[in-house]
């Protein structure tokens, strides 16, 4: 008995292995929006405790622009209210992954049940 398995067995490790790679750049993806959050949500504490007529600096590209503490508050708000919405759309993606993941090795064992007979 050879130890080669099927081309349909390959097959579905092979998109096993796939749907793998993308949760695991989705978790990635997830971590990174998650900490810039955190960072905005921060900023916005420490804003919350400067005077109104502060000298407020906010990076724009790579350059810091003088800002007031109402603009950037607006700024850092909007850019919070993205990420959420995105982090949102990633755990949606997530949960479809993990659901296929979960249908691909059962498919999988399935057939290696198959095989073995």
């Amino acid at each position: 008995m050879s130890n080669e398995l099927p081309p349909q067995i390959q097959n579905q490790l092979a998109q096993l292995q796939q749907v793998q790679q993308q949760a695991q750049a989705l978790a990635a993806q997830k971590g990174q929006m998650d900490n810039i959050k955190k960072e905005s949500e921060m900023a916005l504490e420490e804003l919350g405790q400067l005077s109104d007529d502060a000298v407020i600096y906010r990076a724009v590209g790579e350059l810091q622009i003088q800002s007031t503490k109402e603009e950037t508050i607006t700024k850092l708000t909007e850019k919070n209210e993205t990420l959420s919405l995105r982090l949102q759309s990633i755990s949606k993606q997530e949960e479809r992954i993990a659901k296929r993941f979960t249908q691909l090795q059962e498919q999988l064992e399935q057939s290696m049940g198959t095989q073995a007979q």
